[in-house]
């Protein structure tokens, strides 16, 4: 599975998801699992990524399987008990 955070460096909203995310990838063991990308808005990289995945607004955390998108959260931090219902 890969994680997909799109956000900016200077967002304190998406360094907050950034951090979550991690914190629950840590907390549950999912290192070998889950792969995370943070792809920064201010990047011809990260607007070309997310031109892929309709971003519009940030933070935007994407969990995908096998290129398919399983969950999505946009402009929110994703709670942990719908995160784990799809990681774990």
């Amino acid at each position: 599975m890969h994680i997909k955070i799109f956000g900016k460096e200077g967002c304190a909203k998406c360094k907050t998801t950034k951090s979550k995310v991690e914190f629950f990838i840590d907390k549950w063991n999912l290192k070998e699992k889950l792969k995370i990308s943070f792809l920064n808005m201010d990047s011809v990289e990260g607007l070309a990524e997310a031109a892929m995945h309709d971003v519009l607004d940030i933070p935007v955390t994407i969990l995908e399987k096998e290129g398919s998108v399983l969950a999505r959260w946009d402009g929110e931090v994703p709670k942990s008990d719908e995160f784990k219902s799809y990681v774990l």
